[in-house]
């Protein structure tokens, strides 16, 4: 008989996949492997018009390159819900230092790294994620989940001490990247031609939840998933990739699309939360991450929320400006209460348009 969980509120705990990947298998255990990939479109063109529109910030705040470049990440939301960023603010010190940092904790032995286990009733801590059934087929990652901002979201029993500058460097990095997300925010709802500075004064204080994921090498890469498609329920995601390793694909289309990592850029997504407020103009992106055989890859992953005091719905000016609401609108609690007690193969983001 099956263990299951009653919500997607937290994970049944699983093997750690780098443990499986220091025996050097060659083939995947059952759990992992896939014989739906076949069902999937997995064609990844070369084609130059189907690469993730970069997106240059100091144009975003220069007059003279404003409104072209604010043209493109207008596009780039429409089109796509994924865009990279450059020249963002965050220094290459701070970077450097979160990737660091995770790649020593992933390096830890595994007894040590369990230190940080998840519990049952929660999703934070080190291990894995919506888990719902002992008969589930599994991801090929490790990874460690923890709230991050505000301050009384945190679980610090959750929070590594070994690196001895892990929690230090998760704070520095936490506030980094909500500074961030509040500028690009502001840009979204300029592109949105919706009230600027209204729409990001709700992420100053926003919440932020941070994914650090390892994906180590596989025998069978094709195989298997590194993550299920999904799409996110943020407002905004910053992924910031540790290395040169792509494995982050978006689908585009029919296809599904690299997102080739670009040195000092940080990957933004837009999430549900984003979809919801800007009445469908805007989509969240389906995305995967797929691994391979030769080189473990690492990546830490920001989910930015609007202040919990903020409700969930479509921006008043584009409900007046004539358009009718796609969505419903909702509180933050009814928000998360409707993700974390569905189904997993319920589609989120269907049950919330009117």
């Amino acid at each position: 008989m099956a263990v299951a969980t009653e919500s997607l509120e937290w994970s049944l705990p699983v093997p750690s996949v780098q443990e499986l990947a220091i025996q050097r298998l060659d083939k995947v255990p059952l759990r992992y492997a896939r014989d739906d990939l076949d069902q999937i479109v997995t064609n990844t063109p070369s084609n130059p018009s189907l690469r993730v529109p970069l997106i240059d910030m100091t144009k975003l705040v220069n007059p003279e390159f404003h409104e072209k470049e604010l043209q493109k990440l207008h596009s780039a939301c429409q089109e796509w819900g994924v865009f990279q960023i450059i020249n963002h603010g965050v220094s290459d010190e701070s970077l450097s230092n979160m990737k660091q940092q995770v790649q020593e904790f992933f390096d830890l032995p595994f007894q040590e790294k369990k230190r940080w286990a998840q519990k049952p009733g929660s999703l934070e801590g080190y291990g894995q994620a919506f888990v719902t059934s002992d008969k589930q087929k599994l991801e090929w990652n490790d990874m460690i989940f923890l709230k991050t901002l505000p301050l009384q979201n945190r679980s610090l029993n959750f929070w590594p001490e070994n690196p001895q500058e892990f929690r230090k460097t998760l704070e520095t990095y936490s506030e980094h990247m909500r500074k961030v997300s509040v500028s690009i925010v502001r840009f979204i709802a300029m592109g949105l031609g919706i009230e600027a500075e209204q729409f990001c004064d709700n992420y100053k204080e926003g919440m932020c939840d941070v994914r650090m994921n390892c994906y180590p090498t596989c025998p069978e890469p094709e195989r298997v998933v590194g993550l299920n498609p999904h799409a996110d329920i943020s407002g905004i995601t910053l992924l910031l990739e540790c290395g040169d390793m792509p494995g982050l694909q978006v689908l585009k289309g029919k296809h599904w699309v690299n997102v080739e990592p670009v040195n000092g850029a940080i990957v933004v997504n837009l999430g549900h939360i984003m979809e919801i407020m800007s009445n469908g103009i805007y989509k969240a992106p389906d995305h995967r991450a797929v691994v391979n055989k030769s080189k473990q890859r690492l990546s830490i992953v920001t989910f930015c929320y609007p202040d919990s005091s903020v409700d969930i719905g479509p921006a008043e000016k584009l409900i007046k400006s004539g358009s009718s609401p796609v969505y419903k609108t909702i509180t933050q609690a009814e928000y998360f209460q409707s993700f974390f007690n569905r189904k997993l193969e319920v589609s989120f983001i269907n049950s919330l348009k009117i």
